[in-house]
């Protein structure tokens, strides 16, 4: 490896700068140091950080920084071609470039606009019949992917859908007012609003937790019962 400071100080003479130059161009990269650090740097008697070496080698304009501080680079395409190959090699390069086949692609920067949908202010175990009306959601932005068909979004409370839900999980529901058997959907029923699978058998109608621990809830007759939407998916 060799003597950083003899590099640092070699190409800093040779752009004819001072080292109260090279201290004042390092404010341009936020590394606020006086020439004193630069002359301890190109003593030895102090080492740059790497975010300094960097910043330095970007001054003294040292691209090749393997060969420059360490020695002959393995992966250097040049390092067996004199001057005149060099020359060759440089002028091929130059050719593909402006052939246009092996440039490098160009990355496209995409925006992407957040999608406003209203999410519940209540969680689903803080029920209310009016859960529907406007002033009980929030517009909200979001990124991430939301089923097309979706109308708003609740929190869930509790472990009653687990596996497949979980407490806090934010879901999208579908705004309409008749399910089928087995589908799943947010309810009303006797002044608390559930996430549940409805099951509609000769026996009666039931809200069915996906988590076995808990019992299904019976919609009795005479119950207040409402249909708020089905799970969009």
């Amino acid at each position: 490896m060799k003597n950083i400071g003899d590099v640092l100080a070699k190409h800093r003479k040779n752009k004819h700068l001072s080292q109260i130059d090279i201290a004042e161009r390092l404010q341009a990269y936020g590394i606020h140091v006086k020439n004193a650090a630069v002359s301890s740097w190109e003593k030895n008697t102090n080492t740059p950080t790497a975010a300094q070496l960097l910043a330095l080698c970007e001054i003294l304009e040292i691209s090749d920084i393997y060969t420059e501080f360490i020695g002959e680079n393995p992966r250097d395409p040049f390092r067996d071609l004199n001057e005149a190959g060099m020359q060759k090699a440089m002028e091929y390069i130059d050719l593909l470039k402006k052939s246009g086949e092996y440039r490098k692609p160009v990355a496209e920067v995409i925006r992407i606009r957040p999608k406003i949908m209203p999410v519940a202010l209540m969680r689903t175990s803080a029920g209310t019949g009016n859960f529907l009306e406007d002033e009980n959601f929030e517009q909200m932005e979001f990124y991430g992917p939301i089923p097309q068909n979706a109308d708003f979004g609740v929190y869930l409370s509790g472990d009653s859908m687990e596996p497949r839900f979980h407490d806090e999980d934010l879901i999208w529901i579908k705004r309409t007012d008749y399910l089928e058997d087995g589908d799943l959907g947010l309810f009303f029923l006797n002044g608390m609003t559930y996430f549940k699978k409805l099951s509609q058998k000769r026996s009666g109608t039931y809200l069915i937790s996906l988590n076995p621990q808990y019992k299904p809830i019976p919609v009795l007759e005479g119950s207040t019962f409402k249909i708020f939407g089905k799970l969009a998916e």
